[in-house]
């Protein structure tokens, strides 16, 4: 076993794998760029390394500054986490020359599967079933939209190089192929720096369904399935252990050919073979098809841990030392069931629109395991994927484990930034996913349902209120002390997006009624605090004019300034800004153009996906103020439109 390795990452599985480290005793060494000089990977490894830089090209991508850092340091490998450098075969030759130990699989094997093309050729080679499409070297438009249609529609155009969703379309029509194309090879340039797609048939009831592969350069063995279908923007968002509707010999099957996969490239370490599967009609071992490997540790390797009981972080250090793999096939079982739910900061009612802030409150409920790589205090950063944690639950089955899913969303809490929180557990109520009927279309399918904004409850409004105005404090003697009537106040807020008034009156210390719009609750205090309508106070962050109340949903209020309503009454749909950071791609409108509601306007590239920006209303284009390749921050105007009683 090494004594020192250093963490070419950051985030949640820097912090991951030096949990692993800890427990079996060997010292890690942690890179970091500037911004990141104070996160929660720096602190908990031994040693810290600066990479100078924000963005990842000066920072994490450094290859040649990662391993000098791991020279002076005393480490003995590189564990390159996930994204990043971890499938760069480019990098794994540096770390070997260097005398280093790489943990992960060789350059060979990377290169093997690092185009999905290429690997589609040798798997149909190692006889693992392949998706009909066109992964040809030719990329005229003319050519592949010919492909396109004799292939049938709908199609996926994909970046040979891709992943997590980048450099993906559908394609529903032939006369939506050529915008599509260019779409997904812009951001396939900009992500992997090749520009190259390859045409698959699209599954039209499909279901994503992984397996975790283990080999030690010789032999393999597979620790069973995961379920991958909740997904949007082609991007993974609660996954599951094992597949719901799994049978022995689907699995069986699915195994044996994950297996042959990676026997067939020599694959060393952890790796993932992804399959698409034809749900329409139930699980056969004759509806599954090749997609890719991740020749790398996934995102979502925790599920697969829970239910194996493996440490798969251990399991990479001890092959990447030189031992042999640490088990057969027939000694890994299944036990109970595992959700993973992603929480992001990212706005769901604007699209699932990334979001950047400072994480005022950060809490997790005890019984669930919760892989982040922040803390209270911590600020997402637009140079890197907003996620906050990986929330983690285990159950004897999947009906259990879905309850305790569903317990854990409603008991984090998180404050300072807006999250896909209630978006999680509204999937976690889903009906269709609750009984196992899963598809990579079903969030698209029910999207309007599963992204409602839910009207405050009264009781968790009434004690945001109370919170805002000071007044949720142990009450005195004197609270409310008034000669003639009642001591009443106004208050307006904003929740939800509505603007509501309100009105505090103090009956006596400790009994308070708050009118919200139409509803009055009554707040009475006792022996164990606050009680709003008999129900017992919800935890609670208050910071500046904004509470944040812990619940299913959480709640956000905001205490509104009646100056600041009368500016801002005049507000039309008239600017366009940049909701973040980034760099505007493409700008599709000049001064004059007439444009329609909903009509793309630009395109802005921001924590490594593309944003399309849209009018928000018909109207003539007053003035472009931003062009293509300039670097803009969030609010920069970009787009204003002619006032409404101009034209």
């Amino acid at each position: 076993m090494f004594d020192t390795i250093l963490i070419a990452n950051r985030g949640e599985i820097a912090c991951r794998v030096i949990d692993t480290c800890r427990r079996l005793g060997v010292r890690t060494v942690a890179v970091h760029s500037d911004v990141d000089a104070t996160a929660r990977h720096v602190d908990m490894a031994d040693v810290a390394v600066s990479l100078g830089g924000a963005a990842p090209a000066d920072s994490y991508l450094r290859g040649d500054a990662i391993i000098a850092a791991a020279q002076a340091t005393g480490a003995q490998a590189i564990h390159p986490g996930y994204g990043f450098l971890s499938e760069n075969p480019d990098f794994v030759d540096a770390v070997e020359a260097a005398g280093l130990v790489f943990i992960g699989p060789s350059a060979r094997a990377i290169r093997a599967m690092g185009l999905k093309d290429a690997a589609k050729a040798l798997m149909s080679q190692a006889g693992v079933p392949v998706v009909p499409g066109y992964q040809g070297a030719e990329q005229s438009p003319d050519m592949l939209a010919t492909e396109a249609e004799e292939i049938g529609y709908p199609v996926l155009i994909k970046a040979v190089a891709g992943g997590g969703g980048k450099g993906m379309r559908l394609v529903e029509a032939p006369t939506a192929f050529a915008d599509a194309l260019a779409s997904a090879q812009s951001e396939a340039q900009t992500a992997f720096g090749n520009s190259h797609v390859l045409i698959e048939k699209y599954i039209t009831s499909p279901r994503h369904i992984e397996v975790q592969v283990f080999g030690d350069g010789e032999r393999a063995v597979h620790l069973f399935e995961r379920d991958c279908s909740l997904q949007r923007r082609h991007q993974k968002v609660i996954e599951e252990a094992p597949a719901p509707g799994m049978t022995p010999e689907m699995r069986a099957a699915m195994g044996q050919a994950a297996v042959r996969a990676a026997e067939a490239i020599g694959y060393k370490g952890a790796g993932t073979v992804e399959f698409i599967v034809d749900g329409s009609d139930g699980l056969r071992p004759d509806g599954f098809w090749f997609m890719e490997m991740n020749t790398r540790l996934q995102v979502e390797h925790p599920v697969t841990e829970a239910i194996t009981g493996v440490d798969l972080v251990e399991w990479q250090l001890r092959v990447a030392s030189g031992e042999s793999l640490p088990c057969a096939q027939e000694d890994l079982t299944i036990t109970g069931h595992s959700f993973e739910a992603r929480l992001y900061a990212e706005d769901v009612p604007a699209g699932f629109l990334p979001a950047t802030g400072r994480l005022a409150h950060l809490a997790f409920p005890a019984e669930a395991r919760a892989d982040t790589g922040v803390r209270t205090g911590d600020v997402i950063s637009p140079h890197y994927d907003p996620m906050i944690a990986k929330v983690i639950v285990h159950g004897s089955s999947r009906a259990v484990a879905l309850r305790k899913l569903r317990r854990a969303l409603a008991e984090t809490q998180v404050a300072g930034t807006v999250t896909n929180l209630a978006f999680l557990g509204a999937l976690a109520r889903h009906d269709g996913f609750s009984n196992g009927e899963v598809d990579t279309g079903l969030i698209g399918r029910d999207l309007e349902a599963l992204t409602a904004v839910q009207a405050p409850a009264p009781a968790a409004m009434a004690q945001a209120v109370m919170a805002l105005t000071g007044l949720d404090h142990a009450p005195g003697p004197l609270d409310g002390f008034a000669l003639w009537q009642p001591l009443a106040q106004d208050v307006t807020v904003e929740a939800a997006g509505d603007m509501l008034a309100c009105r505090i009156v103090t009956r006596a210390p400790g009994t308070v009624d708050v009118a919200v719009q139409d509803a009055v609750v009554a707040a009475c205090f006792g022996a164990n605090g606050w009680r709003f309508d008999g129900q017992p106070a919800f935890a609670l962050h208050v910071e500046g004019a904004s509470a944040t109340v812990f619940g299913d949903p959480t709640l956000v209020v905001t205490r509104i300034d009646p100056l600041d309503v009368e500016a801002g009454a005049g507000a039309s749909g008239a600017l366009v800004e940049a909701p973040m950071p980034g760099l505007v791609r493409q700008v599709y409108v000049a001064a004059g153009d007439a444009v329609s509601k909903g009509q793309r306007l630009a395109v802005l590239e921001a924590m490594k996906m593309e944003h399309s920006l849209l009018a928000a209303r018909d109207g003539v284009v007053a003035e472009v103020m931003a062009e293509a390749g300039a670097q803009v921050e969030a609010g920069a105007a970009l787009i204003r439109l002619e006032e409404e009683d101009e034209t």
